[in-house]
This record gives C-alpha cells, structure tokens and sequence, in this order.
C-alpha cells in the first residue's frame, strides 16, 4: 500500500491532529519547540528550505502534486529506478531511537529483513524501539531518560505531538545544526530527500535552522469513513444536509441488535460536524486576528449537533469501547474517524466496503471545510556528539530510508526480500508471506517513524478502491484548509498546551454525555481554555505572525 503503515491509533497520534489526541491541539512546530514568539519566525523568513525536486519515478496511473495529492498506482509498477548509489554505510553501527504502534519487531538476530537492511546500509542499524500500545507518555517518558541520561542516539526522532519541552535549547545543545547540509540546493546531494516536499521540512525548522530531517506523512487529515453496506438501506453514504443525515441515521439505529451509529469518540465527531458548517482548521487569521475554532459558532453547533445524535442514542453507548474496526467490519456501527493513512491501512487489510464522507453543508447556503494534516510525522535528528565527518554518511543512510515508491530500494524498505518475505502475482503485484508479515511489517513501522518517503496510494489487488480513494483526496483538496500557525511558535503551546486541551476536551465530553449542561460550554469550558493557554497562544502566534509578514 502506501510506504507509511502504522497502528490506527499509532496513526492518530503520529498524526497530531486535533479532536483525537486530545492533548494535541495546535501546530506541529509550536508543539516542538516552546522558542520565544517571533524569534523563530524572522530567523525562519530568512531561511531556504530544501529544493524540492520530485523522483524521477515511475509514471502514476493517477497523478499526484507537491501540495498533498498523492499519486497512485493501480499495479506494482515495473522498471524500477534506482534511487541510490553504492551502501551509504561506514560499516560502523549507527544507533536510533524510534517508537512503534504494533507487535514488537523480532530481534535483530533472528530477523532476515533487519539483517538484509544493514546489509543494503552498509552499517548495522541498532534501534531501540519503544512500544506506544496502551501508552500516550511511554516514548516521551524514554526520550527524557535519555536526554538526562546523557547517552544520546545517533539518530534521535523528534515527535510531533508528545508534550516535549525546551526543544530548541535542546537542539542547540546536543544536536548538529543540518542547515549547511540541507538548505536550498544543498539537498540534491541526497535525491530522495530532496523528493520531500516543502510542507514536511517546515516541520523540521526551529528557530530558523533545520535541525533534523523530516519524516514525510500524508497531508490528507482526518477522514469520517463509513461502512457503505450498513447505509444502504437509506440510499448509500450521501447527504443533503445534517438533518438528513440524523434522519436517515436515526432509521437504521437498532438499540435492541446493538446496532448503533456512531463510534463514542465525541470530540472525533464534533470536529468533522463542524466541517459541515465551515469551521476552521484550528485557527483561522483575518486581518492579523487568530480566531481558534473553539472560539466559533461552526464549532458551536458541531458540539449542539453531537448532543442532539446522543440524545437520539446514535453514539455507541460503551464510551470505552476497544473494537471500533471490528464493530465496522460487522455492521454494528456506521461511522468512526480515521486518520487518512490509518484509513488507507484499513482500506487494504479489510474487505469490508470503506467510504469516506467528504464534507458537506450541514444547511443550504453554507460552505463545508476540512482540515489538512501537517504532512509530516516529525523530524529526525542527529546527536552533536557524532562527528561533523560523519554527518553526510547518516544523512545519505536517511537518504536510503527515504527512497520513493517506484524505486528498488523502497520495494525492499516496504517489502522485504523476494522469495522470502515476498512474491509477486500473476499482476504483478507484491504478496507479503507469513515471514513478511512477522519480520517487515514490524521493523519497517519503527523505521518509518525516523525516515520515509512521500506516501504514495498502492493497494495490492484493489485497483478500483486505489481510484476511489485518490478521487476522494481530489474532493477534499477542494475545500482543504491548513491552519495558519504551522511554522510559528508559541511558549504557551509547548508549556500548557497539551493539559489546557485536555481540560477543555474532558469537560466537552461531559458536556455530550449529560452530566454538565450546554450552557456551560462558553462560560466554564471554553473560558477555561482561554485562561489557561488560548489567549496567551492566540497572542504568541500573531506576534510571529505579524514579524513574520515584515
């Protein structure tokens, strides 16, 4: 499928998009850094980012573009180019610290892929993988033992959303400054990082310099997918309007099967009805001002619609409930939020029909919206205690690890060895075997997180699902807006952003289940909020913003 493929909540998290990782609001590069308003952004108006240069691969069936379309192939494309030359390795180790969302790689020792990859490298690639099931604050809680320890990777990859604190004090202490190596045309040294678009790398800048590689992510946000077999008998998954979604939702609930509509994720839901009515991405700038869509009357009547389909019984009635997909796959429930790659995973490991709801007016008149993700996972850095010799050799092994799809090396990364871990099929298309599925699908998540390529739409066998999703990202790059804080900074994000959102999240949850009334909403929850973070983020952000558009 697509060269990222995480854990759904893996996903969700890797993601940082707002309304599922709740103690994620924001943007991406304020939630990695905590730098003093401003100064990031006049250092970062004056730096060049890599040039971009797309692979020359393969032509896609369905094309794609550097703003967040992604191409898609309907076969496994043949005549694949070579995207590197000789093994980037030194032959020493190379160390790194990543995460994973999924059954633990097998060790090194007992791991073909793993043995192959170093192999390819040229160097033994030692990762020490921490496990993120059933844990928001494991990789965080490990990445701060390090740093305090003192015994810092080679590679260290820096999340997106984890709640990290004094990034850019600690960049400038323990990590090398990539800028010479990666500004401008300096990239094309390394021609599939240079094949990473601009909107990833913004993600990689602190205080004006690149302080790691971006690791590239689907730009695509968070989707509303549906069961299509279960709206059938209401005419399919099309809508006029939000009343006649709640009323042809309220036709198929079946309390007595246990059949319900909605997954119990609230606020999942509450942003996408929000969508309907035109709600910003986060925050939303008009003549300098920032308006977070807490603060908007879209938002609003995303919460009064959530209230209504729970006093209507649409939401499962378990707010904990561990089998959403399997409650899909089954027909017991209708709808539940995605992150875009999650869905494309999903897309290829079930039968079951999948469908994106692509927004639309909750009324006449109105203009839906939809947010686009930060299309990246994060940024991986290189510990200043390695030397400056050595520096061009760890970025030509992340030159590998970001081959692009329709290359040789990326049909490995993703694959594993012909014959053992893989074959191909009358098609063509590639065929993971019991050891692919035990050896690659493991270690290349953990490897995906510090180093990737652009995601590319590839489903095996599922030519005609490959066309409906690219021509679902078509609809949605339509009405797609970004948040426009991403690349600013903001103290108050780093330091109180994740616990002010969780506040305010808990007490809308509270709000939809009953127990605090709606009235309470602009009073105590959102007041809260404000107090607590979005006034003093709301006035960080256009500080920057305003030196920035000097």
């Amino acid at each position: 499928m697509s060269s990222t493929s995480l854990n759904r909540r893996g996903f969700l998290s890797a993601a940082g998009v707002a309304g599922v990782t709740v103690a994620a609001g924001g943007a991406l590069t304020a939630c990695e850094t905590g730098t003093v308003a401003g100064k990031g952004a006049e250092a970062s108006a004056k730096l060049k980012l890599p040039t971009y240069v797309p692979a020359n691969v393969p032509t896609p069936d369905l094309a794609g573009n550097g703003s967040g379309l992604d191409p898609a192939y309907l076969r496994y494309p043949k005549d694949l180019i070579k995207s590197s030359t000789g093994t980037p390795g030194d032959g020493k180790p190379i160390t790194c610290l990543t995460e994973t969302f999924t059954t633990a790689a097998p060790a090194m020792r007992r791991n073909a892929y793993w043995q192959e990859l170093n192999k390819r490298l040229g160097s033994e690639l030692q990762l020490t993988i921490v496990n993120g099931l059933g844990a928001d604050d494991v990789y965080r809680a490990k990445f701060n033992a390090t740093i305090a320890g003192g015994d810092l990777h080679d590679l260290m990859w820096f999340p997106p959303n984890q709640g990290l604190k004094n990034v850019p004090q600690l960049l400038r202490a323990k990590f090398h400054d990539l800028t010479p190596y990666l500004s401008g045309d300096a990239v094309k040294k390394y021609p599939n990082l240079a094949n990473i678009p601009d909107f990833a790398w913004r993600t990689a800048v602190v205080d004006g310099r690149i302080y790691g590689v971006a690791v590239p992510y689907g730009r695509m946000g968070q989707v509303y997918v549906a069961n299509e077999d279960f709206w059938k008998p209401v005419g399919g998954v099309a809508f006029s309007s939000a009343q006649d979604f709640f009323d042809k939702a309220k036709d198929l609930l079946d309390t007595k099967r246990k059949k319900y509509v909605l997954e119990p994720a609230y606020v999942n839901h509450i942003q996408q009805f929000a969508y309907w009515h035109g709600c910003p991405n986060k925050w939303s700038l008009n003549g300098g001002k920032l308006t977070h869509m807490f603060e908007t009357d879209e938002y609003f009547a995303g919460i009064e619609f959530a209230l209504k389909c729970q006093q209507a019984e649409l939401f499962w009635p378990d707010p904990n409930l561990p089998t959403t997909l399997e409650k899909m796959e089954g027909g017991f429930l209708g709808l539940h939020v995605q992150s875009f790659p999650g869905f494309l995973n999903d897309s290829n490991m079930y039968t079951w029909p999948e469908k994106v709801v692509v927004p639309f007016a909750a009324e006449s008149g109105m203009t839906p919206t939809w947010g686009f993700g930060y299309g990246s996972v994060g940024y991986t850095a290189i510990n200043n205690k390695v030397p400056k010799a050595r520096i061009e050799t760890l970025l030509k092994v992340m030159d590998y690890l970001s081959a692009p799809f329709g290359s040789e090396e990326r049909l490995f990364l993703d694959n594993g060895i012909e014959g053992t871990h893989h074959t191909r099929d009358a098609s063509g298309d590639v065929v993971l075997n019991d050891k692919g599925n035990a050896e690659v699908l493991t270690t290349r998540q953990a490897i995906n997180f510090f180093g990737n390529a652009p995601q590319t739409l590839y489903l095996p066998g599922k030519s005609e699902v490959t066309q409906a999703i690219h021509a679902t990202e078509v609809e949605l790059m339509k009405i797609g807006k970004a948040d426009p804080t991403n690349g600013y900074f903001s103290d108050t994000y780093a330091n109180k952003g994740a616990s002010a959102s969780d506040a305010f999240y808990t007490g809308l949850q509270d709000i939809i289940a009953g127990r605090k009334p709606l009235s309470s909403y602009k009073s105590e929850v959102l007041a809260k909020w404000q107090r607590d973070a979005g006034d003093a983020m709301r006035r960080e952000y256009e500080k920057a913003i305003a030196k920035d558009k000097k």
